[in-house]
């Protein structure tokens, strides 16, 4: 994973901002992995934005009433995976994560290429924790 920084001069971030970021996606996964859309939809700012293929979703609250529905339909019984291959940050409380990942049918370990995505995660740092301020995926093709 390479960390940058999106402006000139290098913006300084703290190994612990770093860190915090790049836990995000496991924060995601372990929402997901217990079917908790309050604690999925606690991830997002306020007003942040999920953009999934054929879906756009503005808010906590709306996020949260796709993630419920979502774990009790087309998702039940499977797990989400995100791994960070790059962050970029604009300024000290703002940012972009990229990660390889993909939804996981029960058994599996990997992502078959139908469900395999690469994703853009903006990230924002508000009352010193940090937060999706929006997250988009797209399908990806196996190397």
């Amino acid at each position: 994973m390479t960390t940058q920084t999106a402006t000139a001069p290098a913006v300084e971030i703290s190994d612990e901002d770093k860190a915090a970021v790049a836990s995000i996606p496991q924060r995601v996964v372990e929402a997901w992995a217990a079917y908790d859309a309050d604690a999925f939809a606690e991830v997002f700012t306020p007003d942040g934005t999920l953009i999934l293929p054929g879906v756009y979703e503005k808010g906590r609250d709306a996020i949260r009433a796709f993630a419920a529905a979502a774990f009790a339909g087309p998702y039940k019984g499977t797990r989400v995976t995100g791994t960070p291959i790059d962050i970029r940050f604009a300024n000290e409380g703002a940012g972009v994560l990229i990660t390889r990942g993909g939804i996981l049918a029960p058994g599996e370990t990997e992502p078959a290429p139908e469900r395999a995505v690469h994703a853009s995660w903006v990230v924002v740092k508000r009352d010193g924790k940090w937060f999706l301020g929006a997250y988009q995926n797209s399908p990806r093709h196996a190397a």
